[in-house]
């Protein structure tokens, strides 16, 4: 299994595709292997390597806590490891503050940008939720936390269609069976990382190609979030999804995944 060892622990990664370099970051809670439904239209065009972030899947999972500048490093050795001049990124959530680090701390390395549902600071409701994220981990069975993360980031038009839902239902079984659960501690650390990233200050140096792409019904980072990171990095470009949610990307895939695409080509 492909392993570097880069800041201090092992990050495991895949790759796929073919052509210029694709870093895809995930978010909060999720494997690198998420990303497989759009893995597998971006291949076409990109080589992309999926990560799992420190403190969830294969990757070490250090005892926390830790930092987005941290796990910034972490990738900015992948990217030297795997002998990568610079690469575009795109990055949801949690991957999206990695990513802004990224820009931040080693530009030389990040061509492009694609941040999706991002924050640039954290007020005190989304402190909280994080907090409470790893408190009910502790409390609750694997399938009613993969629930409670089902409620805050679909949209209510994911839960009234039955294919939707008939798909979440199925992710709760799975994730009872899950052979590689996050630890607590994983969890723990990456919610301390979102809830101390604060770069606002800071956005203005991003002179990268940037796409900025929220959704106005995210409950979990609401779009004002979104808004504030693409009026504070002077290249970005905006879009929302109106009727989506933090989900978006999976909600709107039959758009999203093409306009990634295009825009990721040109850019």
């Amino acid at each position: 299994m492909p392993f570097v060892e880069t800041n201090g622990i092992n990050l495991y990664y895949e790759a796929c595709g073919s052509g210029d370099p694709l870093l895809l970051i995930m978010g909060i809670t999720a494997p690198g292997s998420t990303w497989k439904k759009h893995a597998d239209d971006w291949q076409q065009h990109f080589r992309c390597i999926l990560s799992d972030n420190r403190g969830v899947g294969k990757s070490d999972k250090p005892a926390g806590p830790y930092s987005t500048a941290q796990m910034a490093d972490d990738y900015a050795g992948l990217i030297e490891k795997l002998g990568l001049d610079s690469v575009r990124v795109v990055g949801v959530s949690m991957g999206s503050t990695i990513a802004q680090q990224l820009a931040l701390r080693h530009p030389d390395k990040v061509k492009s940008l694609v941040l999706m549902c991002p924050w640039a600071r954290c007020d005190r409701t989304a402190e909280s939720i994080f907090r409470h994220m790893a408190t009910i981990k502790a409390r609750l069975r694997p399938e009613e936390f993969a629930n409670y993360i089902q409620l805050l980031i679909y949209a209510k038009r994911s839960w009234d269609d039955d294919a939707t839902y008939a798909d979440l239902l199925e992710g709760r079984k799975q994730a009872a069976i899950d052979p590689m659960p996050q630890p607590l501690h994983g969890l723990e650390g990456q919610a301390e990382a979102c809830i101390t990233h604060n770069v606002l200050a800071d956005l203005g140096r991003i002179y990268q190609p940037c796409l900025v792409i929220g959704g106005r019904q995210d409950s979990f980072t609401p779009v004002w979030m979104t808004e504030e990171v693409a009026g504070a990095i002077p290249t970005s470009e905006l879009h929302v999804y109106e009727e989506a949610g933090h989900a978006f990307h999976w909600e709107c895939i039959e758009d999203f995944n093409p306009r990634v695409r295009e825009w990721l080509l040109a850019h």
